[in-house]
């Protein structure tokens, strides 16, 4: 893979896409779009063909469980990382039966969250 990995980063919430931004930026990970929800999702990777999507569960209009199906229909080798509030392991086990590749807890704990993005674009 040429140059730094790609990533899409999918949250409702802005301060939390800034900081997946923050954390994935220091490791050399290049943001190259951002998404609020589910469609928006779709749509960015759809265009971007990124190396990585972070993506949040709970979305309006598209929650990330239907995303990432959507995501996998178009692209079958695409990497998705979940992330997930406490308190959502149902959804995290539907996330991962649907074909996302790990998932992280928030509050995210910055080492956690490299070591899964890490381990799924290898």
């Amino acid at each position: 893979m040429a140059g730094a990995p790609t990533v899409l980063i999918v949250d409702d919430a802005v301060f939390m896409r800034n900081m997946l931004a923050d954390i994935l930026r220091s490791d050399g990970f290049e943001i190259v779009g951002e998404a609020s929800t589910g469609i928006e999702a779709v749509d960015k990777y759809r265009e971007l063909g990124p190396d990585l999507v972070t993506m949040d569960v709970i979305m309006p209009d598209m929650g990330g469980i239907d995303a990432v199906k959507q995501i996998l229909e178009q692209d079958a080798n695409a990497k998705v990382m979940m992330c997930s509030a406490m308190g959502q392991q149902a959804l995290v086990i539907e996330a991962i039966q649907a074909g996302a590749k790990d998932f992280v807890v928030k509050p995210f704990h910055p080492s956690r969250v490299l070591e899964a993005a890490r381990r799924i674009i290898k």
